[in-house]
């Protein structure tokens, strides 16, 4: 795991895009912060760049740096979550513009996985998290379902758990807002 931790980072520093295993599904990924990543990984998907993606951090120490303040519901929900929960957050901030939907709201998930969780504390910035398909196709449920489009734009291809069917359940999606309303979004 070390080495293919020291090779993502290498190419994400370099403004690269990675192909990767993350918590729910194989995902394309790049620099959170970097917009020039970020437009690679929506035409890597072919998505419409008013569509925001995930944002991947590994603490909540990292949580509140992306956000100007988490609504205090948000505590709770991540408290009592037993499966991967992205919660869209109001305020985004220092991140990448073209990650941050156009209300200034971010979808942002803390990682549990611990090769995500390692490589995200090691790169020190959150990482953009997509399902690793065309956009408007299913999401792959193991890493022989990725298409050759998408195998060969991706600058590094993580070699881990490419036999095992991932989780295949995309995170369950939650928006929240200040005074504590809460949107279920996906479930």
């Amino acid at each position: 795991m070390e080495d293919e931790i020291k090779n993502a980072l290498e190419v994400l520093r370099k403004g690269g895009t990675i192909l990767y295993p993350t918590d729910t599904v194989w995902g394309i990924g790049c620099d959170g912060r970097n917009k020039e990543a970020v437009a690679k990984v929506f035409k890597i998907k072919q998505r419409a760049e008013y569509k925001s993606m995930v944002v991947l951090v590994s603490d909540h120490t990292m949580l509140n740096r992306y956000v100007k303040e988490v609504p205090e519901v948000a505590w709770d929900l991540l408290e009592a979550a037993d499966t991967p929960l992205t919660i869209i957050y109001p305020d985004a901030r220092m991140l990448a513009e073209n990650v941050i939907a156009a209300d200034g709201s971010v979808g942002i998930r803390i990682v549990k996985d611990e090769f995500c969780k390692t490589l995200i504390h090691k790169f020190g910035k959150p990482l953009v998290s997509t399902s690793a398909n065309i956009s408007g196709e299913t999401a792959p449920s193991s890493f022989n379902d990725i298409k050759i489009d998408i195998l060969n734009n991706v600058d590094y291809i993580v070699n881990l758990r490419q036999k095992e069917i991932n989780n295949t359940q995309p995170s369950t999606i939650i928006k929240v807002a200040m005074n504590g309303e809460i949107k279920i979004i996906r479930k």
